[in-house]
């Protein structure tokens, strides 16, 4: 059966001021990018060719639109070696436009989380991710339920005002 969620890319090119996104599991699928990474295959950053990706080229077009596009992600320390990699991947997010911050897990105690991963478009409509126990998509839900857009976007900025840029986390 099809899919009623509008894809990623239609929620961003709808979009008109920001698009936020909120990580936090320490543990996605594998990737072939990432099992490359695992076997000490690095990518050259200079090469932008090898590296630039369709998402990477929307998240430009969005934020040379005036869009804002904010990732936060709460991780466990000592972190996971997909947070490594995701670390080390990072790169081409903030090149595309995006400003990530990360948040130790023990830091994120006192805050009223979601249950799951989500973007937040125009502080209004969500797009919730469901993830199978392996970290595979299993199902995207929309909704713009009000307590549920409050709650998530709540979380969000008082993960954002603890976290740290990217370029200041190390691991």
């Amino acid at each position: 059966m099809p899919s009623s969620v509008p894809s990623f890319a239609e929620l961003l090119n709808q979009c008109e001021r920001s698009a936020i996104h909120l990580e936090l599991r320490d543990c996605y699928a594998s990737t072939e990018r990432f099992e490359a990474w695992k076997r000490g295959e690095r990518i050259d950053w200079e090469d932008r060719e090898s590296w630039w990706h369709p998402y990477d080229q929307l998240i430009a077009e969005t934020v040379a639109r005036g869009v804002s596009v904010r990732r936060a992600r709460i991780v466990s320390e000592p972190v996971s070696e997909y947070i490594r990699w995701e670390h080390y991947v990072t790169h081409a997010n903030v090149t595309a436009g995006e400003e990530v911050r990360w948040l130790p897990r023990r830091q994120a105690t006192s805050i009223s989380l979601p249950g799951n991963d989500f973007w937040l478009f125009d502080g209004a409509l969500l797009r919730v991710h469901h993830f199978s126990g392996d970290g595979v998509v299993v199902e995207d839900e929309i909704t713009a339920d009000p307590e549920t857009v409050k709650l998530c976007s709540a979380a969000f900025e008082a993960v954002w005002e603890r976290a740290l840029p990217h370029h200041l986390y190390t691991i």
